[in-house]
């Protein structure tokens, strides 16, 4: 365990930084399988909504740095592709 005064304050900021962090993959997670679950359900207006609500917790997590970029654009692309198939 740290010593200094200093990295003590790193090892707490470090552990609220991880839960936190962990906290919104897990609730971006959640929001990507609500979509896919109304694809799989063939429900097209549900996996409309839930990819509405979906798309701006992306783009949220990727400017903040959570996830990159072309990840966040690689999931909605590919969750809208699947929504259209529905049709």
């Amino acid at each position: 365990m740290a010593n200094i005064q200093s990295a003590k304050k790193r090892a707490r900021q470090a552990e609220a930084h991880r839960m936190r962090n962990a906290s919104q993959r897990s609730m971006l997670r959640s929001s990507i399988r609500k979509v896919l679950k109304a694809i799989e359900a063939k429900d097209k207006a549900g996996a409309e909504a839930a990819y509405k609500a979906a798309e701006p917790v992306l783009d949220r997590y990727a400017s903040r740095g959570l996830i990159h970029k072309n990840k966040a654009a690689r999931h909605k692309s590919r969750l809208a592709a699947h929504i259209h198939a529905i049709g």
